[in-house]
């Protein structure tokens, strides 16, 4: 008898669903634009010259890019600053959010995945992949959970052969 007749694949029987939340990953580069580096000694923006800085810096060198407005110091930095920041990255860069690498990450999954259509996942039993090439922040499991979990069947964590269950509907 070949052993191979006796071999079943449970796993491609089970009905599973896997999604990669890295599919969601939003393509471009990322940049952080610190604004420290324009506080006088470090401490404190001055208007006038944070002005001069805007008007003159060459804002195309982050055309096409994720960018990511912060302050590292420990200054307080008038919301304006920011703002003047976003006004000037606007026409180049594909977002500008205020914060750093973590915030920049979150908040593109969840655009990414404001656009995604979910209604294909009704009433299915979904693995939500946990590794891969690329990292996925948690936050993204999160929105994905909180999108998956009125619709799913069920949701689980992991991968089809290894996964902990995070929601079963009562049916």
């Amino acid at each position: 008898m070949d052993i191979q007749q006796n071999i079943v694949n449970k796993v491609a029987q089970s009905g599973l669903v896997t999604l990669d939340p890295a599919s969601f990953y939003p393509k471009g580069e990322r940049v952080i634009y610190d604004i420290k580096d324009n506080l006088y000694m470090g401490l404190i923006l001055r208007e006038k010259d944070f002005r001069e800085f805007v008007k003159g810096h060459d804002w195309s060198q982050y055309a096409g890019k994720n960018v990511g407005v912060t302050c590292t110091a420990d200054a307080i930095v008038p919301a304006w600053a920011y703002m003047l920041l976003a006004n000037r990255l606007a026409p180049y860069a594909s977002d500008v959010v205020f914060g750093n690498e973590e915030v920049l990450e979150t908040v593109l999954f969840e655009k990414a995945m404001a656009k995604a259509d979910f209604e294909q996942y009704r009433d299915q039993r979904i693995v939500l992949k946990g590794c891969g090439d690329i990292e996925v922040p948690t936050s993204a499991y999160v929105e994905l959970t909180k999108r998956l979990t009125p619709i799913a069947k069920s949701l689980m964590f992991g991968e089809p052969c290894s996964t902990v269950p995070i929601y079963k509907r009562k049916d």
